[in-house]
């Protein structure tokens, strides 16, 4: 089966992105949608944010880390979680979300790893 790393997509007028058939199976537990490092978003399958990410930014030790804390700030400020439409595999984006990747309408998404980043189309 050939490996996806990229696609392209429109949002419907309710804010819903369709994942490809291809990618539905990989976000069976649910998504997670957060505000990536920089002016895009990320898109995580809910079972690796609460085996990877979770553990990672709880995992520094001390409770007064700064560094851990402004990860954390970053990654909760505005996350949310949601099961894909099955259906039609469709998951809905809250507005502030997009309004901080300067999304309109047009997405691109890029694996990342175990997640995938989503931009607007002329973003780097």
């Amino acid at each position: 089966m050939a490996s996806f790393d990229y696609f392209e997509r429109r949002l419907d007028d309710k804010r819903r992105l369709t994942i490809p058939s291809e990618l539905r199976q990989e976000f069976v537990s649910g998504v997670v949608v957060t505000r990536g490092f920089g002016r895009y978003l990320h898109l995580y399958p809910k079972a690796i944010w609460d085996g990877e990410v979770e553990a990672a930014l709880n995992g520094s030790g001390s409770i007064l880390d700064e560094t851990t804390a402004d990860l954390n700030v970053r990654f909760r400020r505005g996350k949310t979680e949601a099961e894909l439409d099955q259906k039609q595999g469709r998951v809905t984006i809250e507005q502030h979300l997009l309004d901080y990747a300067g999304i309109e309408r047009d997405i691109e998404a890029v694996r990342a790893g175990q997640y995938w980043r989503l931009m607007a189309p002329e973003s780097e």
